[in-house]
């Protein structure tokens, strides 16, 4: 779900700003989903193995910059998780059993993104491996909302917030010259903020195993895969991310659950203006540089 708001005099300029908002919003999910059979994504997985396929730029662009978060998490951002098929974990409907370990190893060997190959010229994209699948559910929604807010500040809008499920970008500020307030979920109480900060100008992005999970056996296991092991991190309750840009801040908060709190902060620490608060399974803080959480 994504909620718009836009600060405005005009109430009639303000829903024509935000009908745009949601008409690219909705073209970009035409591109991007899986979900359509002829998505220029299920477009390259049904050739994958076979041939190159042709990609608008902007598709090219993403896949490109998908490849660079998995260089630098290592791996931990992998948009080919999409060959992980729904018949080990499935998060839509009740699971009362664990798959076997070895299961899911073989399952995860397609798992690659050294193996999504790009022909910059040509504007291709080529799965190596038959069965291989990408998927943007790492990164879409971020760049949705980026794409939303470009066309609400070219059309003058001053000032706004696009909240596409958790993924935050806000600009300008309040009616009454204030930051927007932003509230950070306490992954026990989604519905509840543990703590508040304000923002503007900043993107803010949520993983938490609070959103999507299975309880097998007493216990509750995280949508967030591991892409070596095919089995749910377990440790971190919820990663928060803070940066200029949403699409970077969805793509980041994943693969820091995946690394662990000591290597997940140590990358944060190493890039400038990114910022990242995680909160582990016995409720303790952790907070990258230059965060000071009252």
């Amino acid at each position: 779900m994504f909620t718009i708001t836009v600060v405005a005099d005009d109430e009639t300029f303000a829903l024509k700003n935000i009908t745009a908002a949601i008409a690219e919003i909705r073209r970009i999910e035409q591109l991007f989903t899986t979900y359509k059979p002829d998505s220029q994504t299920n477009l390259i997985n049904d050739n994958a193995g076979i041939q190159p396929v042709v990609v608008d730029a902007e598709v090219f662009e993403l896949i490109e910059r998908s490849i660079g978060i998995s260089k630098i998490t290592q791996g931990a951002f992998d948009i080919t998780y999409g060959s992980l098929d729904k018949s080990l974990w499935n998060f839509d409907r009740q699971m009362t059993s664990l798959p076997k370990p070895e299961v899911a190893l073989k399952m995860v060997h397609l798992i690659n993104y050294r193996n999504v190959l790009l022909d910059k010229e040509q504007s291709t994209v080529f799965l190596k491996e038959k069965g291989m699948r990408i998927g943007f559910g790492g990164i879409g929604k971020g760049y949705a909302a980026e794409m939303a807010k470009k066309i609400l500040v070219a059309n003058d809008v001053k000032s706004g917030i696009i909240n596409a499920s958790g993924d935050l970008t806000t600009w300008g500020l309040q009616p009454d010259g204030k930051p927007w307030t932003l509230g950070i979920s306490d992954p026990d109480q989604p519905a509840k903020a543990f703590s508040y900060m304000e923002i503007s100008d900043m993107a803010v992005a949520t993983s938490g195993n609070y959103e999507k999970y299975a309880i097998i056996g007493g216990k509750k296991y995280s949508h967030t895969i591991n892409p070596k092991t095919g089995f749910p991190v377990t440790g971190i309750k919820s990663v928060t991310i803070i940066s200029a840009n949403a699409e970077f801040a969805d793509a980041m908060a994943t693969p820091v659950s995946i690394m662990g709190i000591e290597a997940g902060l140590y990358l944060i620490n190493q890039i400038p203006g990114l910022y990242c608060i995680i909160i582990d399974d016995y409720n303790k803080i952790y907070t990258s540089n230059n965060i000071n959480l009252k």
